[in-house]
């Protein structure tokens, strides 16, 4: 069963996806008052089904589903839209199943319970960084690697590099500093918000899927070349080296 969304586009759409009735009430009630525009689905199927339905914004995902895992959806959903926030719901507090949620290709995670006035600030963090326009710039090569930031590509040997929001913005805070030592800190900062509440684990998790799709390009493509290296720097942050 799902409770249909405002026709209003103009506000923020958000899937939420929660078999638990007092929670998913909460969180539909807490949106529309706050100037979303909310869609609740009880299965991990009938959220499938509805992300093909409609577009939307934000996904808020529960992992405990009673037909499937979350972190199925979290896949499929990020495969079909990497542009998606995606946004985990979980009562899984053990390390390796929040790193597991981040990289199924979740933006981030909330542990419950949590306060809706928490969620809020975490929907305003991510989707404002999002909306804030970035002045024209030039391509960025690295190496064989051409990072067009106002065109949010990433290409190699002219074949695009499908990086996830989050990755393209890390490795865009890298390549402003090449060959300089970037710390934890300034990339929490840059590429989530001054204000983040989660771990910096999403950091970890997103440089080795940041890495991992590089490496994978680079296997595929017909062509010899080379990529930058980033360099973890242990205590610190990263480095970017061409």
């Amino acid at each position: 069963m799902r409770m249909p969304a405002t026709a209003d586009r103009s506000r923020p759409r958000v899937l939420v996806v929660e078999d638990d009735d007092t929670i998913g009430r909460h969180l539909q009630t807490g949106l529309r008052g706050n100037d979303y525009a909310p869609t609740w689905s009880r299965t991990g199927s009938g959220a499938l089904a509805e992300a093909a339905r409609s577009s939307y914004d934000v996904l808020l995902l529960d992992l405990g589903l009673p037909d499937m895992d979350g972190l199925d959806v979290a896949r499929a959903l990020r495969a079909r839209r990497p542009d998606l926030l995606i946004i985990i719901l979980t009562a899984r507090t053990d390390d390796i199943d929040v790193i597991a949620g981040l990289d199924a290709g979740a933006d981030d995670y909330l542990v419950k319970p949590f306060s809706l006035s928490v969620l809020l600030a975490r929907l305003r963090a991510h989707l404002r960084r999002r909306v804030v326009a970035a002045p024209p710039q030039e391509p960025v090569h690295l190496a064989d690697l051409v990072l067009d930031v106002s065109a949010r590509r990433c290409t190699l040997h002219d074949e695009e590099v499908p990086l996830r929001p989050k990755e393209f913005d890390l490795l865009a805070v890298l390549a402003l500093h090449p060959g300089e030592a970037v710390s934890r800190e300034t990339l929490m900062a840059e590429v989530w918000d001054e204000n983040w509440f989660g771990s910096t684990k999403t950091l970890d998790v997103t440089m080795a899927g940041l890495r991992r799709r590089l490496t994978e390009a680079a296997d595929t493509s017909a062509h010899s070349g080379s990529l930058p290296r980033i360099t973890t720097l242990r205590g610190h942050g990263y480095r970017l080296e061409l």
